[in-house]
């Protein structure tokens, strides 16, 4: 049996991630507010509520932990992280007890927009928006916590994630425009299932260190991964507007995305981590999941 593991935060990644270590075998903890722990696969053992916003809380989380991967989102709004300031603290509390090492599952968003640039981990962060400067901000603030206490830090800045049950199906049903791909700017993609199993992968490679931008390396313009839902889903191809007129329909928080325009590269991840992603393209991972029975929302 491995190490414990320790997961902060269950949503959806730490699902799939307690799914593999359920498979495997491993002790682990997971950790997260009332009502979002399910009992659905979990022993009450391998639960644990607690709310990084009340840290009197994290007093109840597990005293000797080798592994821990922090996956709960920073606050909604502000461009600081106090959920990752508490859990630093508690774990200061806790010395000289201190994990073998942690996983941040952080963004790709750090790096703002690089003109459609490639882009690998020696790039400097450039925030542009409140959610990417909050990010920047809990990886420093993990970084000088592993430095102080040497424990090695390991910080996955994720492109966006697809999957079941994580595609734009209701909007595509809904009739939602796109941009005009030669206008629309380049973003990142991976595949849920992918992103479980490299979060794994950072846990047990003792090596693993530093940053790794997490997708699948294909790339592609934000409006061809629309376009390409539509089709695999047969729904209907949605309009194509221009930017000017997206500025008119989208809402402010949309339009962020579509001013940051970025290729990542991913041969860290792959070289380093010795990853072997089950789905190393849009169209083999949106296969797998319309094999899955992900329905457009009229069909379920």
């Amino acid at each position: 049996m491995r190490p414990n593991c320790l997961i902060i935060g269950y949503g959806d990644i730490a699902r799939r991630v307690a799914r593999l270590l359920l498979q495997r075998g491993d002790d682990f903890t997971v950790v997260g507010r009332k009502g979002s722990l399910d009992g659905e696969f979990l022993s009450a053992q391998t639960m644990l509520q607690a709310d990084l916003d009340l840290p009197r809380t994290l007093c109840t989380l597990p005293t000797s932990t080798a592994r821990i991967l922090y996956l709960a989102p920073p606050p909604s709004s502000g461009q600081t992280d106090s959920r990752v300031h508490s859990f630093c603290d508690e774990l200061t509390r806790r010395l000289p007890a201190r994990p073998d090492r942690i996983v941040y599952v952080s963004t790709s968003g750090v790096y703002g927009d690089c003109a459609g640039d490639s882009v690998d981990e020696t790039r400097p962060v450039n925030p542009q928006t409140d959610r990417a400067h909050r990010r920047v901000e809990a990886e420093n603030i993990l970084r000088q916590w592993g430095a102080l206490h040497q424990v090695p830090i390991v910080i996955l800045r994720v492109a966006g994630i697809y999957g079941l049950g994580r595609l734009p199906l209701q909007r595509l049903q809904d009739g939602m425009p796109v941009l005009l791909p030669e206008q629309s700017p380049f973003s990142n993609r991976i595949h849920s299932d992918d992103l479980a199993r490299i979060c794994l992968a950072a846990l047990d490679r003792v090596e693993a260190q530093g940053v790794y931008n997490v997708c699948d390396g294909e790339g592609g313009r934000m409006s061809d991964y629309f376009l390409a839902v539509a089709k695999i889903f047969n729904l209907p191809e949605p309009t194509r507007i221009t930017l000017q007129e997206a500025k008119q329909q989208f809402t402010s928080e949309m339009l962020s995305f579509l001013g940051e325009s970025r290729r990542l590269d991913n041969r860290r991840l792959l070289e380093g981590l010795k990853v072997d992603l089950l789905y190393p393209t849009l169209g083999s991972g949106l296969e797998s999941i319309r094999q899955q029975g992900e329905d457009p929302p009229d069909n379920r």
